[in-house]
């Protein structure tokens, strides 16, 4: 009895020993073995001038980003004052800083491309004050990695962890050279995972509150095992320095790019060749779907993969080689990921139910333009409809023009429909309610639909804008038709 009464203490002691143990997280041990495999990375780019004067400096003196500057794009010999007044050389010497990390032992250094794009010489310095020039292996903007190397042996590198098992509050760490000074250690949580940001299709950004200036571009983010989990890309600021809100990319994407770099030099992606937007609450409702998720289709290439697989305008996309489409941003970054030419399954929501179609992946190339339509038409002199729109029916010889057998042009806009996304010029093609898809032919058939609705339901219109389709939901009814 003695013995199990000292058992239970001896334990209880234990908890509460390590309960007071708990507090902010030591970070010293992960710094003295994963910081050598940091580096400090410095370019410089030669800028030819017009002779009348250049301005490397885009702050005015009252400007955070001005000492920064000032300290790194030297002035040149014989230059009188600052630069960008007359009387400047033609050319003079752009040098920026940032960081990157090492992921094998052979030289090899991972960075951010915005970090080395366009340098005519990149200059790479250890922890111990060794530099070596690197040369660049390759780089990908679209994700913003590159591949730099180093002749070097024996060099310190980094563990690679697994971000998909981070968890949002978990304490992370980043190390790099904010505004030059060397091997600076912040530390903070995950904010968030997955995030989207715009023009950032490819890449499920890890956001952090850790301290991310300029000079951190490129360098890693650790977790508390002292894996890199993430590479420090961009912040959110309206200072040009850190306001608790930066973004890294996954170490997972980062090494599948950097894996195609070292091979070929060059990243390859797939595409289906289609154009989409996110299904909001009111389009689920609209669709028939039982919650918002997927992809929906506003338009397909003629000739490209989806349509050859039977993809359509207006089929949401679930789910891509057994990968779940919850939102939109999902399928750019699955559907990049795959092999160009491989034969993948496709999961729609189509007319109230699911089909499984099969597609053959094909692979991006440069981007295209996209025409937008011209000016608007001139607002007709005739009553606006139950939603508050003007509309008129399209001659025979513009929908051969536009290759569509229906739809009504958008005129003028009115009473509740001016809440909406709609615009004059806008083309509506279809109808959507209750699960249930209608071609518009007619604005007496339009009108008709529109009467089917009590004043508090939402419908959607597929419509036409410039070269693109999109769906548009509409919130209600008015009581009475707009004035």
């Amino acid at each position: 009895m003695k013995q199990i009464v000292t058992a239970f203490f001896f334990t209880v002691f234990s908890l509460l020993a390590q309960a007071q143990n708990k507090g902010l997280p030591d970070f010293t041990e992960l710094v003295e073995k994963q910081g050598p495999a940091v580096v400090n990375i410095s370019t410089t780019q030669v800028i030819r001038g017009n002779g009348r004067g250049v301005q490397p400096f885009p702050f005015d003196e009252n400007d955070p980003m001005f000492e920064f500057f000032r300290r790194f794009i030297p002035r040149q010999p014989g230059m009188p004052g600052m630069p960008g007044i007359p009387g400047a050389p033609r050319e003079f010497e752009s040098r920026s800083l940032g960081s990157g990390f090492i992921i094998s032992a052979d030289g090899f250094i991972l960075t951010n491309a915005h970090v080395v794009e366009s340098a005519d010489e990149i200059l790479v310095r250890l922890t111990d004050k060794r530099e070596f020039k690197a040369k660049v292996i390759g780089a990908d903007k679209r994700t913003d990695i590159a591949l730099i190397k180093i002749e070097a042996s024996a060099l310190p590198a980094v563990r690679v962890g697994d971000p998909s098992i981070l968890k949002v509050g978990e304490w992370v760490i980043a190390i790099g050279s904010p505004f030059g000074f060397d091997n600076s250690v912040t530390a903070g949580i995950v904010s968030a995972k997955g995030r989207s940001l715009p023009q950032e299709n490819f890449v499920p950004f890890i956001q952090t509150d850790v301290a991310i200036n300029p000079g951190n571009s490129g360098g890693p983010l650790f977790n508390m095992k002292g894996e890199v989990v993430g590479i420090n890309s961009q912040i959110y600021s309206r200072t040009g320095g850190s306001m608790g809100i930066s973004f890294a990319i996954p170490i997972d994407v980062a090494m599948d790019i950097q894996n195609q770099l070292k091979a070929s030099g060059k990243v390859s992606r797939g595409r289906i060749g289609v154009v989409i937007q996110d299904v909001t609450k009111e389009l689920a409702e609209s669709f028939g779907l039982s919650k918002a998720q997927g992809a929906i289709v506003n338009a397909v290439e003629r000739g490209g993969p989806a349509e050859k697989a039977g993809v359509e305008p207006g089929d949401v996309i679930l789910k891509f080689d057994g990968k779940p489409v919850n939102s939109s941003g999902d399928l750019p970054r699955i559907v990049g990921t795959s092999k160009p030419g491989s034969r993948v399954s496709l999961q729609v929501w189509r007319k109230g139910s699911t089909r499984d179609l099969t597609l053959v992946v094909g692979e991006i190339s440069d981007e295209k333009t996209v025409a937008r339509s011209g000016k608007s038409p001139k607002p007709a002199e005739q009553a606006a409809n139950r939603l508050g729109l003007i509309v008129s029916e399209l001659g025979s010889e513009k929908k051969r023009e536009l290759k569509i057998n229906g739809g009504l042009l958008i005129e003028d806009i009115r009473g509740n429909a001016v809440r909406a996304d709609l615009r004059p010029g806008d083309i509506i093609l279809a109808l959507i309610a209750r699960g249930e898809t209608t071609e518009i032919t007619s604005i007496d058939q339009f009108n008709k639909l529109l009467g089917q609705f009590d004043k508090a339901a939402n419908i959607t219109l597929l419509v036409r804008r410039g070269e693109l389709q999109t769906f548009i939901t509409i919130k209600g009814f008015p009581d009475k038709k707009a004035e």
